[in-house]
């Protein structure tokens, strides 16, 4: 006789499993910034007393007050310079890091790292400086250099060792604890269900499970004494009923395509960390990074596409990059602005809604090419077309493609010479001081090109988009859309600095080669 089948237990509703708030949103900018200033505080006192130690006299004045003594005065004109190297070298090196697991001997190390570049630092920049100009002979002592190092070390050591059992001692009390899904009901969800309620001190707090196999099997009501609250399918909900901010995918059969899908819904708005077992290979992106909770080894996916340290230094590049063409280029933009007055009738700039980073719309300014208030329509039916892959969209032939436009009645001559050079673009400096844009980086969408997208076209959102790109110097018109979004995506999960320098140069070649029409 066939076995009765068991009657489905219906899942758990997400907003059930809500935990009470983690901490006050100002707690942990709190705890952050006392760190800042006892780091502040370590290093200033470390350079002080080193120099007690190698001098045998103290470094403030004899009368009682808080002035430096003439001995220690050359040393303290670099004061700023110690305690700001300090402070940026321990943040370089990820010690105000108070999310999730944590390790002493790897917070030891990190200190270690962070101590010794800071010490480098200091050395040339006391070297090259020599306190100014009032003491530009001086010989600084390299023993307090050295004393230095070693006082800050041991001190840094001790404030991150208290930081830690403070940390611990709140977590084995449930305090502060990361609210986790896990993805799967194998072997790997369950060891790590088991080492987080073993192990509070790691900092996680499994509030729910998503069952991946709900079509093939009897959904159950809990899984290691966790509810099972939803499906893949309905992991984008999930999340947000029960407030979860972190996602461990602990099996190994889930979809790779499912999963990307599922992460692509999510978005990186929510501020939710999803972690993957290590067997799960088959859909990682190229940028991931190891670490690990407990006795297990974790994978986290990048939710940024540039790290803290990557975003600091390629805005610093574009803003510095952005001014100086504006100024450079000043005579220029008063040159196209004239002949565009001269051509046609309307305004000198063209703005246009575009899509920026995570979707975010902003106004795009270029040098008007077009008659004023022309129809979009023509090609936005073009977008559509070019984005769904239609031969239609390929204007040339199959030897030559083209995908662009030429025969546009809308575009004055100024507006043809424009396009052709890419001179029309050169407003766009103005998007990058603003922070709209960036000077490399994927082509500005229009908003009516983004409802046609397919998800993973969407991928090319994760970053600012640019005013030039390796889709504009690697065939802009003749490369269809897919090819153009490979390209972004290839971009923006290698860039470095050199990459857009390379982009650039390459840009200029372009522009003089006027390919950009």
């Amino acid at each position: 006789m066939r076995a009765q089948r068991k009657q489905q237990q219906p899942l758990t509703d997400a907003s059930a499993v809500r935990v009470p708030g983690r901490a006050p949103n100002w707690i942990i900018p709190t705890v952050k910034a006392l760190l800042v200033v006892a780091d502040a505080l370590a290093a200033a006192g470390s350079f002080i007393f080193a120099f007690y130690l190698r001098e045998g006299t103290s470094a403030f004045a004899s009368d009682g007050t808080l002035w430096w003594s003439d001995q220690f005065a050359p040393y303290g004109a670099l004061m700023l310079f110690v305690v700001g190297i300090r402070l940026l070298s321990f943040r370089y090196c990820d010690l105000y890091r108070l999310r999730g697991e944590f390790s002493l001997v790897d917070d030891a190390i990190r200190v270690f790292k962070a101590t010794a570049i800071g010490s480098l630092l200091i050395v040339a920049a006391a070297f090259l400086y020599r306190g100014g100009f009032e003491f530009r002979a001086f010989s600084y002592a390299r023993g307090v250099f050295v004393a230095d190092f070693f006082l800050v070390l041991v001190s840094v050591v001790a404030i991150r060792f208290g930081m830690r059992s403070a940390q611990s001692f709140a977590r084995s009390r449930q305090i502060n604890l990361i609210p986790t899904l896990v993805v799967g009901r194998g072997p790997e969800a369950s060891l790590f269900i088991r080492e987080m309620r073993e192990r509070p001190s790691l900092g996680y707090r499994v509030i729910g499970v998503v069952d991946t196999h709900a079509a093939e099997m009897q959904p159950i009501g809990n899984y290691e004494g966790v509810p099972v609250i939803a499906t893949l399918e309905g992991l984008p909900e999930a999340i947000r009923d029960s407030g979860a901010n972190e996602v461990i995918i602990a099996d190994p059969q889930v979809s790779g395509d499912a999963l990307f899908e599922v992460m692509m819904r999510c978005g990186r708005r929510r501020g939710v960390e999803f972690r993957i077992a290590p067997s799960l290979f088959n859909c990682l992106p190229r940028k991931t990074e190891i670490d690990q909770i407990g006795v297990l080894p974790m994978i986290r996916l990048f939710r940024e596409p540039l790290s803290s340290g990557a975003r600091i230094l390629k805005r610093t590049f574009d803003i510095v990059t952005s001014a100086l063409a504006i100024v450079l280029l000043l005579p220029l933009w008063l040159l196209l602005a004239l002949l565009i007055k001269l051509d046609s009738r309307g305004p000198i700039f063209y703005t246009q809604e575009r899509v920026g980073m995570d979707g975010r719309l902003f106004l795009l300014y270029k040098f008007r090419t077009m008659i004023a208030d022309a129809d979009p329509e023509l090609h936005r039916e073009y977008q559509r077309a070019f984005i769904a892959g239609r031969a239609e969209a390929n204007l040339g032939d199959a030897q030559k493609p083209t995908y662009k436009l030429f025969a546009d009645p809308r575009i004055t001559r100024v507006g043809k010479f424009l396009r052709r050079t890419s001179l029309d673009e050169v407003p766009q400096l103005i998007n990058v001081v603003m922070g709209d844009m960036s000077i490399v980086g994927p082509r500005p969408p229009i908003p009516y090109e983004v409802e046609a997208y397919e998800l993973w076209h969407r991928k090319r959102l994760d970053m600012k988009p640019g005013l030039t790109g390796l889709w504009q110097v690697s065939g802009r018109n003749r490369l269809p859309f897919e090819e153009m979004v490979r390209l972004d995506l290839f971009y923006i999960e290698n860039w470095s600095l050199l990459l857009d320098l390379k982009i650039i140069l390459r840009t200029g070649f372009v522009m003089i080669g006027r390919e950009g029409y």
